[in-house]
C-alpha cells in the first residue's frame, strides 16, 4: 500500500498563532477514519518514533494527523527544536485546546476523511487534553490514551508555588537539551479560571464514546493509578497494561531504527484491534 506523507502543513489559528501539522494516509483511499494525535509535555510531533507510528496507522487504513501545539516551544522554521522558549512559557491549556479544535475542524473537511468517524489519541499530558476535548466535541467517537494523565494540575506546591507567584516564572530543565524552560504564572491563572473545564475525571465521566487506555507497568513519569482512574471514569473503556513498558514505550529522541520499539508496537497493535 502506498502511503501519502504530508509534512509541516502550516495552520493558522487566529486565537493563537501559526503551527505545523503532518498527515499520513493511504493513497487512493476515501472515507477514512480520522485519528488526531496530541503529544505530551516537552514533546513535539516529530519526537522519537511518532513518524513510524503514524505510518503504521496509515498502512491500516486511517488518516493520521499529528501536530505541534502553537506554543509548545518549537517554531515554523525549527519544528524539532525548542527554539521559542518565550512561546513555551506562555503556553496554557486554553491555547492547546484551541489548537486541537482548529486541527479537528481543518482535517475533518479533507475530502478523504469521514467526518463522522473522528478518533482522538494523546500521549502523557496529551492524553489528559484529548479526554477533555472528547467530552466536549460530539464529533469524537473514540478516545485512546498512551500513558495518559488523570489530572492537569502539575503546578508547584507550597513554598515553590509562592515563589512562582511572586517571581512570575519558574524554570524546568529539559534533561535531553539541557535548556531551562520557563513557565509563566499565566498558565496557573488560566487553569484556575477554567478549573471545571480541565477536570479530567469529570470530563471522562461525561464522554459517551468508546475508549482505550494503554499504560506501561514500569512508567516512571505517570503512575499506573492514572490509567486505573481513567478506566474507572470512562464508561465504555478497555485497559491495556504493557508489562515492563516505560513512559515512552521504548522510544527515545532521536529514534534511529526503521522499526517501532517493541512496546510501542504492542501499543499500536492494541489500538488497531480496538478500532476495528
Amino acid at each position: 500500500m502506498s502511503i501519502v506523507r504530508k509534512n509541516n502543513i502550516q495552520l493558522q489559528n487566529p486565537e493563537t498563532k501559526a503551527f505545523l501539522a503532518d498527515a499520513f494516509y493511504p493513497d487512493q483511499a476515501e472515507n477514512l477514519p480520522l485519528i488526531i494525535f496530541c503529544h505530551g509535555y516537552k514533546g513535539y510531533k516529530d519526537w522519537g518514533a511518532w513518524n513510524l507510528m503514524a505510518e503504521k496507522f496509515a498502512e491500516n487504513g486511517y488518516f493520521f494527523v499529528k501536530f505541534n501545539y502553537s506554543h509548545n516551544g518549537t517554531s515554523l522554521d525549527q519544528p524539532t527544536d525548542f527554539a521559542d522558549l518565550e512561546a513555551f512559557g506562555n503556553d496554557n491549556y486554553s491555547k492547546q485546546l484551541s489548537d486541537l479544535e482548529w486541527v479537528i475542524d481543518y482535517f475533518s473537511k479533507n475530502a478523504r476523511v469521514n467526518p463522522e468517524n473522528i478518533i482522538l489519541m494523546g500521549h502523557s499530558r496529551g492524553g489528559g487534553l484529548v479526554t477533555v476535548k472528547a467530552a466536549e466535541d460530539k464529533r469524537v467517537k473514540k478516545l485512546i490514551t498512551l500513558a495518559g494523565v488523570d489530572t492537569l494540575d502539575f503546578f508547584p506546591k507550597g513554598d515553590r508555588f509562592e515563589e512562582w507567584k511572586k517571581n512570575g516564572v519558574f524554570y524546568s530543565k529539559n534533561g535531553r537539551t539541557q535548556q531551562e524552560m520557563p513557565h509563566y504564572f499565566q498558565i496557573f491563572e488560566d487553569y484556575q479560571r477554567n478549573s471545571n473545564r480541565y477536570n479530567v475525571g469529570n470530563k471522562a465521566r461525561s464522554f459517551h464514546g468508546q475508549s482505550l487506555i494503554i499504560h506501561g507497568s514500569a512508567d516512571e513519569a505517570v503512575a499506573l493509578s492514572a490509567a486505573e482512574h481513567l478506566h474507572a471514569w470512562l464508561k465504555d473503556s478497555d485497559l491495556k497494561i504493557i508489562e515492563n513498558a516505560h513512559h515512552t514505550f521504548g522510544a527515545k529522541e532521536p529514534w534511529e531504527s526503521g522499526n517501532l520499539p517493541q512496546d510501542l508496537e504492542v501499543a499500536v497493535e492494541t489500538a488497531l484491534h480496538f478500532l476495528k
